[in-house]
């Protein structure tokens, strides 16, 4: 008995016509998504803030020198009881100072020596004041050459500034949610802008980099150090790339 196969061939070819339906569909929806990821806009939203440092960190190195060890010494005493006293008088806790990095140098006994020796011994050592009292401590750096008049010798290994206190701001972490937030609203109205002018929508972040805290001066004059300086500016720049709908 025969059999009718008339049908037979159908179901597989309706089968393969909605794949192919389906596929065509599938590519041209990720063709249109794929369309829609590449546009998109970069901007950069900035932040600011005007600190005030917390901590100041004043480091006086003293320095005695001559040919007897023990009147170096003595010296060197007489030194440190006069920058302990200056320091006192100028209200300093004496818990906010620290004697540190005591130094004796035989120039008789080093190996590469040359020339004459006017001075055989050199005695240093630091007082370190470590406060924060701010204020107090910048009003007292600008009295320093009553040191000086004193008979103290201050060290300048470290420049112009060796004898200037360092000032920091310790209170970075407090800013940062707020400043974020900040710099991520001012990108926002930068995209916003940019997808207005192009006749777009913007859609949502695509990719978003927080970038780096920076504490710089707030008076941006040439060679001016923020660590100088009581009055800072902390900054933010963050890098957001939006997606630009049609």
């Amino acid at each position: 008995m025969a059999q009718d196969t008339s049908g037979s061939w159908l179901a597989p070819a309706v089968a393969i016509a909605l794949g192919i339906a389906v596929a065509g569909w599938l590519i041209g929806t990720g063709f249109r998504e794929g369309r829609q990821l590449d546009r998109y806009v970069t901007v950069k939203g900035i932040a600011e803030r005007t600190v005030s440092a917390d901590l100041a960190i004043w480091p006086l190195r003293v320095v005695a020198t001559g040919d007897d060890l023990a009147a170096v010494q003595q010296q060197m005493g007489e030194q440190q009881t006069a920058v302990l006293g200056f320091l006192d008088s100028a209200g300093v806790s004496a818990d906010e100072i620290e004697l540190q990095d005591l130094q004796v140098t035989d120039l008789y006994a080093q190996a590469y020596r040359s020339g004459p020796v006017n001075n055989r011994f050199i005695v240093a050592q630091t007082v370190n004041v470590r406060s924060g009292n701010v204020a107090l401590i910048r009003e007292t750096s600008e009295r320093v050459g009553e040191l000086v008049n004193a008979g103290v010798v201050l060290s300048s290994d470290r420049g112009p500034s060796g004898s200037s206190p360092t000032y920091l701001f310790t209170g970075l972490v407090a800013l940062k949610p707020d400043m974020i937030a900040q710099a991520t609203v001012n990108a926002r109205q930068s995209a916003e802008q940019f997808a207005a002018d192009s006749g777009s929508a913007l859609g949502g972040i695509r990719r978003a980099n927080q970038g780096l805290f920076q504490i710089l001066a707030r008076d941006n004059a040439p060679n001016t150090q923020q660590a100088q300086q009581v009055e800072k500016t902390v900054r933010v720049v963050s890098t957001i790339e939006y997606l630009l709908l049609d």
